[in-house]
């Protein structure tokens, strides 16, 4: 089972919406390319299940419970009812997915059930349920939620300094049992470098310059059962700063529906992106190296660090300062260690090199379930793309990007 890094059910992309005045509601698409681990397999037949009630909410009956009391805030109380009931009468096991070993509640499981309908497989992680660190100080080891700090965050929004660090196991997709992210300053370098491609579906991905006017994300970000569509935009991490993509260049051996369903063609993962504005300009940006070129012994004793746009972490760039590669494969992918969850899809890492700079060694791509330990987190290497970086940056090569909403169709 494997579950990408960017977008839908290869990845869910983060979208932070207003709702009515309530609070800001994090919202994971779930729907081809874009921002996340893809789980390609765990909710596999696993319709969402629909109930009666008011439920006049724009987000009723998406599984997740949005009343203001209990849920993310998103709908007005009693406009959500489907997706509260079992949370307000308390915790069952009515979903037909119950009792199969897996939690299948949204966020920390495959989303397949209503909130408060899988009790037995999530009883150990409910705790989470609408919980987060989308507050602005997230991860300063101070809880400033109301009533037990300053109250300068909303209710529910600053989750790792009020609850720890430490995380179940059974969680499905991210933290290896610990959360190390931290929320990165957007003005330093590297994280300048870093922003967020949406495509025109409202899909989203992180990314990273490479260029003054390109960028390096994951494939599965701009492609879809029904083809390739990469027409986006690029916003740097620092605001303000946006551009739309040109021109994109892939592995040709890259299929969509081979990836999201297999391991066999992993190390394809890369895209690079060309934009119509030189944003390195103002911002900034990374080289490409290969790291894993250098030998597995070397690449597994080099810190590295990343970035992306976490679901959980709202519009604020989350990151790992120092973590570092454990397995280097013969497919041009490497397995890491940092904290890496949806929406992460496309994300770079890194590591400083001798002029002062920083260098690209990788993109997030996605993670595989392991029956007998934690999530294996999967990147693409530098090694997979780092021999194209110089002709497509020149104009040499790429496939010009199609209107909007109109499929890329490769020459």
């Amino acid at each position: 089972m494997r579950v990408l890094a960017a977008v839908a059910t290869i990845a869910a992309c983060i979208v932070v919406s207003a709702v009515s005045g309530q609070a800001e509601r994090l919202s994971a698409s779930l729907s081809p390319p874009g921002a996340s681990h893809v789980d390609k397999q765990s909710a596999a037949g696993k319709p969402p299940r629909r109930g009666g009630g008011d439920d006049s909410c724009r987000w009723a009956n998406d599984n997740e419970c949005d009343e203001p009391d209990i849920g993310t805030g998103a709908c007005r109380l009693g406009t959500d009812r489907s997706d509260c009931r079992a949370m307000r009468a308390g915790d069952d096991d009515s979903c037909r997915w119950a009792r199969d070993g897996e939690c299948d509640e949204p966020n920390f499981g495959t989303g397949a059930c209503v909130q408060g309908t899988d009790r037995t497989d999530c009883g150990a992680i409910a705790w989470m349920r609408n919980q987060n660190d989308s507050c602005a100080t997230a991860f300063n080891n101070v809880c400033e939620e109301p009533g037990r700090g300053s109250g300068s965050c909303a209710a529910r929004t600053d989750r790792t300094d009020c609850h720890g660090r430490d995380r179940p196991m059974t969680i499905t997709d991210h933290f290896f049992g610990h959360d190390d992210r931290v929320l990165v300053n957007v003005n330093d370098a590297p994280w300048r470098y870093m922003g967020q491609l949406v495509n025109d579906a409202g899909e989203a991905c992180s990314a990273t310059l490479i260029a003054r006017d390109v960028i390096a994300t994951a494939a599965h970000c701009i492609h879809t059962e029904r083809g390739v569509s990469a027409s986006a935009r690029f916003t740097t991490s620092t605001g303000g700063h946006t551009a739309r993509t040109v021109a994109y260049l892939v592995d040709p051996r890259f299929n969509y529906q081979r990836f999201t369903t297999t391991d066999e063609i992993d190390g394809t993962d890369w895209a690079l992106l060309r934009l119509d504005q030189p944003l390195g300009d103002t911002v900034g940006f990374a080289g490409v190296y290969s790291l894993t070129g250098q030998g597995s012994a070397r690449a597994l004793a080099t810190d590295i660090m990343q970035a992306g746009y976490s679901w959980d972490t709202g519009e604020h760039l989350s990151g790992n300062l120092r973590c570092r590669m454990v397995q280097v494969n013969a497919d041009n992918t490497f397995a890491h260690e940092c904290d890496t969850t949806r929406g992460d899809s496309g994300s770079g890492f890194l590591v400083r090199n001798a002029r002062g700079g920083f260098d690209l060694v990788g993109v997030d791509s996605n993670f595989r379930t392991n029956p007998n330990g934690p999530f294996i987190y999967i990147a693409v290497s530098a090694a997979g793309f780092a021999p194209r970086v110089a002709d497509f940056v020149a104009g040499r090569t790429g496939i010009p990007v199609a209107g909007a909403g109109t499929p890329d169709k490769p020459k």
